[in-house]
């Protein structure tokens, strides 16, 4: 037990003490979570706790808005403004339009405008991350014990408040005990002279100075310099009877406040109750509510956990600008139309590629020069048709004439199985386990090895036993399985692919199931097919079948009938029933979604029909299939937007 002043003992423990004393009470109020962390403070004197500003989400016509009313303690209102608008300027924080401080002497308020269509609940959730509207209050205890500071828990603070009190008590009745004898002492000089009046008066009329008069007084009544003193210092109105009678009472009022101060130096006891008596009448006084609340446990929540996880498409130019639209932003047109606008970037940009995925994505971003590097598909800027996007520089930490070649979207990495298939432009070809990509660096990690002058084109995932098609610019594919091509680690070359003549090279890369290419009834309809795309928009279906699966590094057989009408192919991909609708897009920025089912099956050596009309010289540049649910029937066309 600790042992107080006076030989006073204290047997409560701090768990006890934590029933009255929850936790510090900040003057700018705001929250402090996670109680265990007080307790872990208030057992060892020292630790940090977990505090948020005070913080509300209010609706206004089509818009939300943010609002601070409360921020954590020694937090610095104008900084943390300042900081927030840093924020928005660096685009770490997207969709803040505005930031007022809107305080006055009722209270604190700081509003931020907010985007139309923004997450605020995201956006806030950032703010928490990137500034002090969520901090960490380190508290250290120390007091002087004995003169010499040291750390101190909760009781052990309190008990040396409590014997510092009794320390100014004791100290503040001695003063109070001294005065008062003093004043006792005087009062009874002024008593012996009022009971010998006239002795006194004659005695101070017969002598010839001041200090003679003193003399005489101390010598003839036995009294001190001090009374003596007082005495001649008496003014003549206290020799009137009433005068005399407070004399009297003064003089017993100082001999009860002399007997009531000495008996509280002799009891501890006493000095403690003072303690609590005055601390009574303090909290009387100023006493007022508590300002900072204390929360449960803090459930961490991600960026992720605030974002839903809906489809989306995103997009990249060649100029290196990407973003991510909602699939629903896209409706479905009959094939041969124009298509909308999806590009509003430089004049001389140009839509690169087109996937699709979802927002809890962890998209792999791979460049020609053999990198790849990861991002969460909601880190990727969302954005409308016509909006620019945002350079990919400012994603990932790209190098100078680095490009993206294309992007791949997986659920999740770490738990991913089965394999990734790069593809070179000279016709290379490397197989890598997907959990050999689960850890990039922020600076991107070596995905494969390049011969000189040679450039990774396109990646695409595997299970294991899929088979691989390799499409070239002047319209060769190549079919083989994937066991062709044994799995590699991450910085190696791969082996060939496709043999192509030296003004040929590959433009895309098909994996697909290894599964038998019988139709699922008699009507001719095949379980996949390769769909071709031109870059003048023609297009076509022709069965997975109709293309015989070789080895690996021979030259393949002819994909289309290409012609100066159909251009050379821009894309291909293997398509299921499961795949109901493809989107297309060309190098200035146009797409088009159109149903799968409204491009006709043709055979390998015939040119298709018109998917998509190519204004001027434009020309296809990507395509991206999307699986359905089978309840798009839409085949309305939709006005052009330009």
């Amino acid at each position: 037990p600790l042992v107080l002043t006076g030989g006073f003992k204290s047997e409560i423990t701090i768990e006890e003490l934590m029933k009255h004393l929850k936790g510090p009470d900040f003057p700018t109020g705001a929250n402090i979570y996670n109680p265990e962390d007080i307790r872990e403070v208030y057992l060892n004197g020292k630790g940090r706790i977990l505090m948020r500003a005070t913080t509300e989400i209010e609706e206004v016509k089509d818009r939300n808005r943010i609002v601070i009313t409360e921020i954590p303690y020694q937090v610095n209102k104008s900084k943390l403004i300042i900081d927030i608008a840093n924020l928005v300027k660096d685009k770490k924080v997207i969709g803040i339009t505005d930031i007022r401080d809107e305080s006055d002497r009722r209270g604190m308020r700081v509003v931020i405008e907010l985007k139309r269509g923004t997450r605020a609940k995201s956006i806030l959730n950032n703010l928490y991350k990137f500034t002090d509207l969520q901090c960490i209050f380190s508290a250290n205890m120390v007091a002087l014990v004995d003169n010499t500071p040291q750390i101190c828990n909760l009781k052990v603070l309190l008990s040396e408040y409590t014997k510092h009190r009794q320390l100014v008590i004791v100290r503040r009745s001695q003063y109070e005990l001294k005065a008062a004898k003093l004043r006792a002492h005087i009062l009874e000089g002024l008593k012996i002279a009022l009971d010998n009046l006239d002795e006194v008066i004659q005695t101070i009329r017969s002598s010839k100075d001041t200090d003679t008069a003193r003399t005489n007084l101390m010598t003839k009544f036995g009294l001190s310099q001090i009374q003596a003193e007082a005495i001649l210092d008496m003014q003549l109105r206290r020799l009137s009877a009433l005068e005399r009678q407070k004399i009297d009472d003064e003089y017993k009022q100082i001999l009860a406040n002399i007997e009531d101060l000495t008996a509280l130096l002799l009891s501890p006891k006493k000095i403690l109750n003072v303690i609590s008596e005055e601390l009574k009448i303090l909290k009387e006084t100023y006493a007022d509510k508590r300002k900072t609340k204390i929360h449960g446990s803090l459930v961490q929540m991600s960026e992720e956990d605030l974002i839903p996880n809906n489809p989306i498409l995103i997009t990249v130019t060649k100029t290196g600008y990407v973003k991510r639209i909602p699939r629903e932003n896209f409706r479905s047109q009959q094939r041969g139309g124009k298509g909308v606008n999806n590009n509003i970037s430089k004049s001389e940009d140009e839509m690169a590629f087109i996937v699709a995925g979802n927002n809890h994505d962890d998209v792999l971003f791979f460049t020609n020069k053999g990198k790849v590097f990861q991002v969460k598909a909601y880190n990727i800027p969302e954005a409308n048709r016509l909006s620019k996007g945002q350079a990919v520089i400012n994603l990932i930490n790209i190098e100078q004439g680095e490009k993206i070649k294309t992007i791949i979207p997986i659920p999740d990495l770490a738990e991913s199985k089965g394999f990734l298939v790069l593809a070179t432009r000279q016709g290379a070809i490397k197989k890598t386990e997907i959990n050999r990509f689960a850890k990039i660096k922020v600076n991107g990690i070596i995905a494969i090895k390049l011969n000189t002058g040679d450039q990774l084109i396109d990646v695409k995932t595997t299970d294991g036993d899929d088979e691989i098609f390799m499409v070239s610019y002047k319209g060769k594919a190549i079919r083989f399985h994937e066991n062709d091509a044994r799995p590699m680690g991450r910085a190696t070359k791969g082996v060939r692919g496709i043999t192509l003549k030296p003004d040929d090279y590959v433009v895309c890369l098909e994996t697909f199931p290894a599964k038998e290419d019988k139709p699922d009834d008699g009507r001719k309809k095949y379980f996949r097919d390769l769909l071709v795309v031109t870059e003048k928009g023609l297009g076509k279906r022709t069965p997975v079948s109709l293309f015989p699966l070789h080895k690996r590094a021979s030259t393949g057989v002819k994909i289309a009938k290409l012609t100066p009408k159909t251009g050379n192919i821009a894309a291909a991909e293997v398509v299921v029933p499961a795949i109901e609708q493809c989107v297309i897009s060309t190098k200035k920025g146009q797409v088009i979604k159109m149903p799968l089912k409204n491009i006709k099956q043709i055979g390998r050596n015939t040119q298709g029909v018109i998917l998509m009309k190519c204004i001027g010289d434009d020309c296809i540049s990507d395509m991206t299939c999307l699986v359905g649910d089978g309840t798009d029937e839409s085949t309305e066309p939709v006005k052009t937007e330009n």
